[in-house]
């Protein structure tokens, strides 16, 4: 599913339009981004939980000279699936 079709599927669930629909997930959206900028966790019961979790900087490889490379230190987005959605999925 894209983005468009999320779009439809949300709008056909709540009976909204399809541009308030939009308005709707892009708030969304950028309300997960900004609370992960500043450093919290959002949770939605039984969805799940997108957090931020910090990746230590490595050595790697890489694969056309194979020679070693110092890879940086980085947040990365991370989501954990709530119970509710793990038993919906199996």
């Amino acid at each position: 599913m894209n983005k468009a079709e999320l779009i439809s599927a949300i709008a056909a669930e709540s009976g909204l339009n399809k541009a308030d629909s939009k308005k709707a997930l892009d708030a969304f959206v950028s309300s997960v981004i900004n609370a992960l900028k500043s450093g919290d966790k959002v949770s939605l019961v039984g969805f799940g939980t997108f957090s931020v979790a910090e990746r230590a900087a490595r050595t790697g490889i890489n694969p056309s000279t194979k020679k070693a490379i110092e890879i940086p230190a980085k947040k990365v987005a991370k989501f954990k699936a709530g119970a509710e959605l793990s038993y919906a999925v199996e």
